[in-house]
């Protein structure tokens, strides 16, 4: 794969030709022109012009806390899933992966058997944590819940060395907020916050009471108060998102021998131990300053608070393996509450997800085999490697860079390594014991499972051949360390990608989302991993400074956006994103003009080729959500709502061309203040 792209870079491949007799999915060439509203002009509001109508009809399934042109094609992939375990659930030897995929779902959804059970599997861990004597045996039992994909305030592992991106290496992280982040717990002008703060004390205490807690000599509120009380205090000393998404920052490797002095309060020795690290020399500690406000809470913390704080996190984890009431429980606070989600999804849905992500590769086999053809496979990769071409054209000019800079950039660009559809070998899951029945040991063992993996790649070179999503997922990502973007089976799907679809509609759609993360890895956190991987600094000082200028520009431009009264885009905790998005758009523009080999496009129902492109790029972000998920996400997610991601193109000059885009509307940029940075 690397060879091929290296040796296409200087090049545009035809454009996919598609069968004659094809239809596209979505309308007469792949658009909805139905959900268009025509009365607003594309320059006030380019997201309602493209999709205003659909937009308008378009009611949030009671199941969901937001809807969009990604929760549409998940549901799809649900749906294809569900017909996988079910028939997986009634064959297959025992032992084979076909069955225990069946056996795994089949136990999920088995809610009378669950309720049967009750508090009966989760009782020994309880015990266990309310027999902790010590800051030891507390600091054993961080690392055992680490083990079973715990959140406690120090999270421990393995993860990837930054400055050797073929081995990992333990490391220690903050976590542990069961709040969705850290401003939830400081922020006191958010009326919304202060409402979730409340509602989530009376959830701890209820999750306390369900589990027979209020029979103690304290109350449940009172409990509950003081493990709140806790994690805001560990919230306090917690990086905010933006400081951690500095890659610098959150390399900081320290000898193990060295960790009770510089992070005092934790009993390392007990916490690696448990967690499967005691023979690891170096630890990393991706955030020092919270890694020690937190040692001095576990240090002078009552212990019976620790207690209560780990079981609380212990039944958190588990809520969907136990009876109903907790189930119940999670889903008022954690879905209704924080993301105004009405009513919870049915147990077939949350029954397919969790076993998705137990056995995702195993399911994944048979879903690409059904849902993915190679003919699909093919034209992706032809997409692709259009789009890589186009992104070499525009690092070998830019401005900015330097020249020996844009050097390295382009021979970064060419040992890409993209991931089309599914892994090239599937991952073996004959260690991970199922049960059927046991839906509760199957859904810890899984996680153990999981966590074993990682820990088995200790002191070896680690294979790059894996994928940390599975086909079934409805997104993509880029990996900094590895040099990749990878695009699961399940996003290679319209309103994203249509084989029958005009190829404007699909470089507008697809096209721009690979653009999207090729670019990361010249974002402002990818462009300190260097063509093999490795954390390094290979920009000049004045690329930096340069670069900074611009993304400045796009840090406001984005900050200015009030999706809600009160409620603005993070500009900085977004700028990778944002940035990535400009760069999409822009990068599959020059794809899809240049593979047109000089000719024009056709005119098709009255829309240029040029229009087709950026309504193509807008369909896929219709989007709508409830007032509190789009608060929970300005805050949390390094994403822009998605119906504000369309304004991107108010910074191309083609889409003012395209559009009569004219002074005076809404979204208008003087050529001089359109963010221009690829």
């Amino acid at each position: 794969m690397r060879s091929l792209f290296l040796a296409t870079c200087a090049l545009i491949a035809a454009t996919p030709t598609f069968a004659a007799d094809a239809r596209p999915e979505i309308g007469s060439f792949g658009f909805d022109t139905a959900g268009m509203d025509r009365n607003v002009r594309p320059g006030d509001d380019f997201t309602a012009f493209a999709g205003g109508k659909y937009l308008h009809a378009l009611e949030i399934p009671a199941d969901r806390s937001n809807y969009g042109m990604f929760t549409r094609l998940t549901e799809l992939s649900q749906t294809r899933t569900r017909g996988i375990v079910e028939a997986a659930a009634a064959k297959g030897r025992p032992g084979s992966e076909a069955r225990k995929i069946g056996d795994f779902y089949a136990s999920h959804i088995d809610e009378a058997a669950i309720e049967a059970r009750g508090l009966a599997p989760i009782k020994p861990e309880l015990a266990a944590i309310n027999a902790i004597g010590d800051r030891a045996a507390l600091a054993k039992a961080f690392g055992i819940a680490s083990r079973r994909g715990i959140a406690t305030p120090i999270v421990v592992g393995v993860a990837p060395d930054r400055k050797d991106p073929d081995a990992v290496t333990a490391s220690a992280r903050q976590g542990g907020l069961g709040l969705p982040d850290r401003d939830y717990y400081l922020d006191t002008a958010n009326p919304r916050f202060a409402e979730a703060r409340v509602k989530y004390q009376a959830h701890l205490a209820r999750l306390l009471t369900l589990a027979g807690y209020e029979a103690k000599a304290l109350g449940a509120d009172a409990r509950a108060k003081a493990v709140y009380d806790l994690e805001a205090a560990i919230a306090a000393v917690h990086w905010s998102r933006v400081e951690s998404r500095e890659a610098e920052k959150t390399y900081n490797p320290v000898k193990r021998t060295d960790l009770a002095a510089a992070y005092p309060g934790i009993d390392w020795s007990a916490l690696l131990t448990a967690a499967g690290l005691e023979g690891e020399a170096v630890v990393n500690i991706a955030n020092p300053s919270a890694i020690i406000g937190t040692g001095k809470l576990v240090d002078t913390a009552p212990l019976a608070v620790w207690k209560d704080y780990l079981a609380l996190r212990t039944i958190a984890s588990a809520a969907s393996v136990l009876p109903k009431a907790f189930v119940d429980a999670d889903f008022d606070f954690n879905r209704k509450t924080l993301g105004g989600q009405p009513e919870i999804q049915p147990r077939w849905k949350r029954g397919v997800d969790a076993t998705s992500a137990a056995l995702g590769e195993a399911i994944g086999k048979q879903y690409t085999a059904q849902y993915f053809p190679p003919e699909s496979k093919a034209k992706a990769d032809e997409l692709v490697r259009n789009i890589i071409a186009a992104m070499d054209q525009r690092l070998a000019n830019l401005a900015w860079m330097d020249p020996a800079t844009r050097v390295q950039a382009r021979e970064k660009l060419g040992v890409f390594t993209p991931k089309i559809g599914y892994p090239a070998k599937w991952r073996d899951y004959s260690a991970l014991k199922i049960v059927r029945g046991d839906a509760y040991g199957n859904a810890r063992r899984a996680a153990e499972f999981a966590y074993q993996r990682q820990l088995d790649k200790l002191g070896t070179r680690v294979d790059r051949g894996e994928w940390s999503m599975t086909p079934m997922t409805v997104n993509a990502y880029a990996n900094f360390g590895w040099n990749e973007i990878v695009f699961p089976a399940a996003i290679l799907q319209a309103p994203f990608f249509d084989a029958a679809a005009d190829p404007a509609i699909n470089y507008g759609g697809i096209g721009a989302v690979i653009g999207h993360e090729i670019s990361h890895h010249f974002d402002d956190q990818g462009r300190k991993y260097d063509k093999t991987g490795r954390l390094a600094d290979w920009w000049t000082p004045q690329d930096v400074t340069r670069f900074k200028a611009l993304t400045d520009k796009v840090v406001a431009q984005y900050g200015a956006y009030e999706p809600l009264p009160g409620n603005r885009v993070n500009g900085a905790l977004t700028l990778g994103e944002n940035m990535a998005d400009l760069a999409g758009i822009t990068i599959a523009h020059d794809a899809w003009q240049r593979s047109l080999g000089g000719k024009p496009a056709p005119v098709i129902d009255g829309l240029t080729g040029e229009q087709r492109f950026f309504l193509g790029f807008a369909q896929v972000w219709r989007q709508k959500y409830r007032d509190a998920a789009l608060i929970q996400q300005l805050v949390t997610d390094p994403h822009t709502p998605g119906h504000f991601r369309p304004y991107v193109v108010r910074n191309i000059d083609s889409f003012y061309a395209a559009f009569d885009a004219k002074p005076g509307d809404r979204m208008y940029l003087a050529p001089a203040e359109r963010l221009r940075v690829w």
